[in-house]
C-alpha cells in the first residue's frame, strides 16, 4: 500500500510543476517507481495509477505536446486541482473536533493541526477519544486495499477456514469494513475484523468487471450479513402489518385477518432479533423452530 500511495504521489507532483505535458515515456523515466523491466509491466501499471487518480476526482487530461497533435502527454491543470478555501461555521468545526476524537482508524485519532488548517478548533475538551473505532488493524485494511487496487489474488484466514478472494475492492458500513470480490464464483463479502493472516499474490492476476458497485455486494438488511442464512417465515399482526411491508417489500404476503407473513433470510440472528423486538409482541417468528426458540429465550423475562 505505501508503495502505490508513494507512486501515485510522486506522479501527481511531477504532473502538477510539469509546464507542459509529458509523454508516459517521459514519466516513466522520470517519475520513481515505474522502473519495470518491461514494457507491459510498465503500461498495465501506468494504466491502473491513471484510473486511479482520475476515481479520486483528479482532472488528468490527454493534450497533445505540439501544435501539429503529432504526440501527446498528461498533464493536471493546477487551478482545477486546487480546491476552493474551506469557509466552516462555529458550529461546523464544533461538529469537526467532536468527529476527530470519535473516529479512529487502527487505534489512531486525527491530530490538531489538521483542525487548525480548517479554521481552528472548538471548545477545548479533555483530549481524550470518545472512543469509537471504525477499524481494526491498519496492515490488514492496507494489505487488502492494494490488493484490490493492484488486482491481487488475496489468501486470508476467515472464521477458521482458509479464503482465496480476488478482491474488488473495500466498503466501510454500519460500523465495519468489507472486502469484497469473487470466491468460487460467487460475489461474497467478508468483514475485514473477522480475518487475518492476509497474503497477497502477484499483480495482475485478474480483472474487475466493468461497471462493478460494491455496494450492490452487501445486502440493505444487518440480519442479511453473514456466512450461513436460514429461511424464516414471520408473522406480522394488522396494527404492524404496514410498516413489516415497507421494510420488506415484496417478501410478504397478505393474511385473511389483515396481517402479513414474510419470509426473511437471516444469516445474523442478533441483528435479526434486534429488529423484531421493535414490534414488540406483534411478530411471530413461524419457523424455522430453532430460531424461535432462541427468539423467546432472548425476550423472556
Amino acid at each position: 500500500m505505501r508503495r502505490v500511495m508513494e507512486r501515485i504521489l510522486n506522479l501527481l507532483a511531477f504532473l502538477l510543476t510539469a509546464d507542459r505535458p509529458v509523454t508516459a515515456d517521459e514519466i516513466r523515466q522520470t517519475v520513481a517507481g515505474y522502473d519495470q523491466d518491461s514494457d507491459e509491466a510498465f503500461h498495465r501499471m501506468f494504466e491502473r495509477d491513471k484510473e486511479l487518480l482520475r476515481s479520486m476526482g483528479i482532472p488528468l487530461e490527454l493534450r497533445p505536446t505540439d501544435v501539429w497533435e503529432v504526440e501527446f502527454g498528461y498533464s493536471v491543470d493546477p487551478e482545477r486541482y486546487r480546491l476552493p478555501e474551506v469557509d466552516l461555521t462555529d458550529e461546523e468545526r464544533l461538529a469537526l473536533a467532536i468527529a476527530s476524537q470519535a473516529v479512529r482508524l487502527g487505534g489512531h485519532t486525527v491530530g490538531p493541526e489538521a483542525l487548525m488548517k480548517l479554521g481552528g478548533l472548538g471548545p477545548a475538551g479533555g483530549g481524550e477519544p470518545l472512543g469509537a473505532e471504525l477499524g481494526m488493524r491498519a496492515e490488514n485494511l492496507s494489505t487488502a486495499f492494494e490488493a484490490a487496487t493492484e488486482r491481487q489474488v488475496l489468501r486470508f484466514r476467515y472464521r477458521g477456514r482458509s479464503r482465496v478472494l480476488e478482491p474488488y475492492g473495500l466498503l466501510h458500513q454500519r460500523g465495519h469494513w468489507y472486502l469484497i470480490g469473487k470466491e468460487g464464483g460467487e460475489i461474497r463479502a467478508f468483514r475485514m475484523d473477522r480475518a487475518d493472516r492476509f497474503e497477497a499474490g502477484e499483480p495482475g492476476a485478474f480483472e474487475r468487471p466493468p461497471g462493478f458497485r460494491l455496494q450492490a455486494a452487501v445486502p440493505d438488511e444487518p440480519w442479511a450479513i453473514g456466512d450461513q442464512a436460514v429461511t424464516a417465515t414471520v408473522r406480522f399482526d394488522e396494527r404492524v402489518a404496514w410498516w413489516a411491508e415497507r421494510q420488506l417489500g415484496g417478501s410478504v404476503e397478505r393474511a385473511e385477518d389483515g396481517g402479513v407473513v414474510a419470509t426473511i433470510e437471516v444469516a445474523n440472528p442478533a441483528a435479526f432479533f434486534g429488529w423484531l423486538i421493535t414490534f414488540e409482541d406483534s411478530a411471530e417468528i413461524l419457523t424455522p423452530e430453532d430460531l424461535r426458540q432462541r427468539f423467546i429465550e432472548q425476550v423472556a423475562p
